[in-house]
């Protein structure tokens, strides 16, 4: 009889004579998210384990402080996300995180994974302590068709013509762009505005070779003085979460939203048709670059030889060809290697995958900073977008708070 793909993936894989279970908790919550991790827990109950699910609504934010208070307070969970970067640094150095070095290795990861900086985070002293899930890059202007269409003027093709269209979207009673009252969704926006506006060597000159003087620059000032345009745009989006956001672009009313890669999925379930009811803009149209941070697994000491393996068994799926393919196509992310067919992306991954190819990639922020320096300036940017804080008073303090983490 032939074997099916996933049939043949999981006869690789020593399959365990009783059915482990491992809770997992993650903040994927909305209707894409939970599209895309249902993927995950149905290879994993297929492979002869099972998939106990421990979604956190309310995002990262809320999430992670909670995972990490369970770890460390003695309640650890089978696995849990943590995007790539040092958000778990501090637990793996305690000795609290399964070393998965031995699992990367019989599955070739540092062969099949790319870019390499997707394990070089999750490495510490040589060692591998996560298993990357994909590709997400927070840098992209998503835009409703329909509102522009009912105008009468074209689809935006990039930021700057988005702001000059700004006063004829807002005569038509739409609101120019969506955005979440999230702090993180602050942050986001501002580091996809800084790229858009002051370029990615200015870009890598601060996050990359720390390079305080270009912080304090004229190209840095610029991009608080756009941030300042950004806020009065986004004056009259009054919803908090950013799927919610998300849905004012779905549903016409509003022109935009910067946000991450991730909304393709919320399109999807919609039953949205990219290049046709929606645009997605990388690099919000004037960079075409990605930042290649995401999702990755980190798997709890248990003391428990036989959930200990299962956890192996579960990092091993994840990074699985199949897995990988099921997983992003409903998730809107890029997979984490480079030979998967991904013959049914839609018209925005095609783009990610061309920008991928191209190798034109930055790290992303959470790689850059330590988590002190990003609650700082997450902080700093929550309190910029809800006031009327000058440019230049935030600026300086923005520049303040990247010195701490020096």
């Amino acid at each position: 009889m032939r074997l099916t793909k996933l049939t043949a993936l999981l006869a690789t894989v020593a399959m365990p004579a009783m059915a482990t279970e491992l809770e997992v908790t993650h903040w994927w919550t909305s209707g894409g998210e939970a599209a895309a991790v249902a993927e995950l827990a149905k290879a994993f109950d297929a492979s002869g384990d099972k998939w106990v699910d421990g979604a956190i609504a309310g995002g990262g934010g809320t999430a992670r402080p909670i995972m990490i208070s369970r770890i460390t307070g003695g309640d650890p969970m089978g696995a849990t996300q943590f995007n790539h970067g040092q958000q778990a640094l501090e637990l793996v150095e305690a000795g609290l995180m399964l070393d998965l070095t031995d699992v990367a290795e019989a599955n070739n990861w540092k062969e099949v994974i790319f870019p390499s900086t997707l394990l070089d985070a999750c490495t510490v002293d040589g060692r591998i302590y996560c298993a990357p899930v994909n590709i997400h890059s927070p840098e992209w202007l998503w835009l409703s068709n329909k509102v522009y269409e009912d105008i009468g003027i074209p689809v935006p093709t990039n930021w700057n013509e988005f702001v000059e269209t700004a006063p004829q979207v807002e005569a038509a009673g739409k609101t120019p762009l969506a955005l979440g009252n999230q702090p993180w969704q602050s942050n986001l926006a501002f580091g996809a505005i800084t790229v858009a506006v002051a370029g990615l060597d200015v870009w890598k000159a601060v996050n990359v070779e720390k390079n305080m003087d270009v912080a304090a620059g004229p190209e840095m000032a610029a991009v608080f003085e756009a941030a300042a345009n950004v806020r009065k745009l986004a004056a009259n989006s009054n919803v908090q979460d950013w799927n919610q956001a998300t849905n004012l672009v779905i549903t016409d009313q509003a022109a935009g939203q910067i946000m991450g890669d991730w909304a393709q999925g919320e399109f999807q379930v919609a039953g949205e048709v990219a290049g046709q009811d929606y645009t997605c803009l990388p690099g919000l149209g004037l960079n075409a670059y990605l930042s290649t941070g995401g999702d990755a697994f980190y798997f709890p000491k248990l003391n428990d030889p036989e959930k200990e393996e299962a956890q192996k068994r579960l990092a091993a799926l994840l990074v699985s060809p199949e897995v990988q393919v099921a997983f992003n196509l409903k998730k809107g992310s890029l997979p984490i290697r480079g030979d998967v067919d991904l013959a049914a992306a839609n018209d925005c991954m095609k783009k990610g995958l061309e920008i991928l190819a191209s190798g034109n990639l930055v790290p992303s922020g959470d790689m850059a900073w330590n988590p002190d320096v990003q609650k700082q300036n997450e902080d700093l940017l929550v309190e910029f977008f809800k006031s009327d804080m000058a440019a230049d008073r935030a600026h300086a303090q923005w520049v303040s708070n990247l010195k701490t983490g020096l």
